[in-house]
């Protein structure tokens, strides 16, 4: 299982086991937020507690990103709506955890501004971008 808080530690996440990789999006957004994602479904193999504040896009968007209002980080995203599985999926964000739980997985980049497909990887890891 891995946790993550934001700074202040009001805000907690919890994902029920490491994933083989992490997600770094070119959206308009994820960019800003230089966010590293992984991925599941709330309060099925996610879980968050901690008061937090949401976020969505001015176009409505399909996903409510969230902060904790104390210390400003964002912690996660949650989909504005359930999946055919009746689930809803999420994404943590994995920069709230101490960088040596992930370092070795590779990073996996998703084109999220032009194209919205999987780019190929390109060898790095999570250590090469925090160390």
């Amino acid at each position: 299982m891995l946790t993550g808080t934001c700074h202040c530690g009001d805000v907690r996440w919890a994902l029920d086991s490491k994933p083989e990789s992490v997600t770094a999006c070119s959206c308009t957004i994820c960019r800003r937020y230089g966010a590293l994602w992984a991925y599941g479904h709330i309060d099925h193999d996610i879980q968050v507690s901690g008061p937090s504040k949401a976020y969505r896009r001015k176009d409505g968007g399909a996903i409510d990103f969230y902060f904790c209002p104390r210390c400003g980080c964002l912690t996660h995203y949650i989909a504005t709506g359930p999946g055919e599985d009746g689930k809803r999926w999420t994404g943590v964000n994995l920069r709230m955890l101490e960088p040596d739980a992930i370092a070795d997985l590779p990073i996996d980049h998703f084109d999220g501004l032009d194209t919205w497909d999987d780019l190929p990887r390109d060898g790095r890891t999570v250590r090469d971008m925090w160390f």
